[in-house]
């Protein structure tokens, strides 16, 4: 994980890159686009589409924005490019966020504005011919293959917790994220950590007659996964921008669970290298976290305050913080759009 960046270095970068956070473009009529830079929070694949599609179909464009949608290296880093000045926007982990503010106190420097995977999408998946069920007792005694750290091996305490199960269940065993398909189609493990929505590598190398998904959601753990995160000092100076983008992303949200397909071409336009098929796989399953039963209730984007609570009490208690940020700081979600336009049936 990345050590934690100082709370002054992080002043003197935001001033230093002010121009970045605050187009000056905005004020100068619609005639000129305003410049935006949007970090991933990893690699290019249908779990983002949304984002390709909104910039291919000139959404971003229709709200006097010029998007730039760079790569990411992961959830810690998205939060200090933003942090930083770097970058205005980009996709990271909530329960990362709570990290980094327990880690960087005061006012918070960057915010969620618009919850994009409504749960996390962790799960274990295990090999049934070593026994692994659906049952999360089933690991008992195995071996899991999982990154030196990461959010789904970090979280596992508390699918331990609220199960009654003991959290050294089973062994870990540390993989890079590279090698672990390959341990797991050899055999040397019993189960792996993955986003549900990254294991279609797996799925296209096992039958997935073979494995067991255990989602950590079905053990009763409600983690808010990625969101789109905004500097705090964009949110306050100009909150127009924000709103802009998030109408054009969330139409593009809205139109990819219409239209998939669309998506993934707009997505292969940036990254034809892509498989189309395994792409709209990976989408049917990161669909399923965007749009979780709560949105039935409050729309795309939005969170329940209580849930939120209860993140950040687990997280400060798994990860050991020796802060509890306030739960309230961690999203402004002012700039959401209407309600009526974030419905999608689920």
């Amino acid at each position: 994980m990345n050590r934690p960046v100082k709370r002054r270095a992080f002043l003197v970068s935001l001033a230093a890159t002010s121009s970045l956070a605050i187009p000056a473009a905005w004020s100068q009529g619609p005639a000129r686009l305003v410049p935006l830079k949007f970090t991933l929070d990893f690699r290019i694949t249908g779990q983002t589409a949304p984002f390709f599609l909104a910039q291919s179909k000139g959404y971003y464009k229709d709200e006097g924005l010029d998007v730039t949608i760079d790569v990411g290296a992961g959830s810690v880093t998205s939060i200090t490019r933003i942090a930083s000045g770097v970058y205005q926007l980009g996709l990271g982990d909530i329960s990362s966020l709570v990290e980094f503010n327990a880690q960087n106190t005061g006012t918070p420097l960057v915010q969620a504005v618009y919850q994009y995977y409504n749960r996390a999408p962790f799960v274990i998946i295990g090999r049934k011919d070593r026994g692994i069920t659906t049952d999360f007792r089933s690991l008992e005694g195995k071996r899991i293959a999982a990154a030196a750290v990461e959010s789904t091996r970090r979280s596992w305490p508390m699918v331990a917790r609220k199960l009654r199960l003991k959290p050294d269940l089973f062994a870990w065993s540390t993989t890079d994220f590279s090698s672990r398909d390959n341990v797991m189609v050899r055999g040397d493990v019993d189960g792996a950590t993955y986003f549900h929505d990254s294991a279609v590598s797996l799925f296209a190398r096992m039958k997935q007659d073979d494995l067991s998904v255990l989602p950590y959601a079905n053990a009763g753990v409600n983690l808010y996964g990625n969101a789109i995160l905004a500097s705090s000092n964009l949110i306050a100076q100009n909150p127009k921008v924000i709103a802009a983008f998030l109408r054009a992303t969330n139409r593009a949200i809205i139109e990819t669970f219409a239209n998939p397909a669309a998506a993934i071409a707009a997505t292969r336009q940036r990254e034809p290298i892509l498989d189309e098929k395994v792409e709209l796989e990976r989408w049917r399953l990161t669909a399923q976290y965007l749009g979780a039963p709560d949105t039935r209730g409050h729309g795309l984007g939005d969170i329940r305050k209580l849930l939120v609570e209860q993140q950040v009490d687990e997280v400060v208690e798994v990860y050991g913080l020796k802060t509890r940020p306030s739960a309230d700081g961690l999203f402004n979600l002012s700039m959401l759009p209407p309600k009526a336009d974030r419905m999608v049936g689920v």
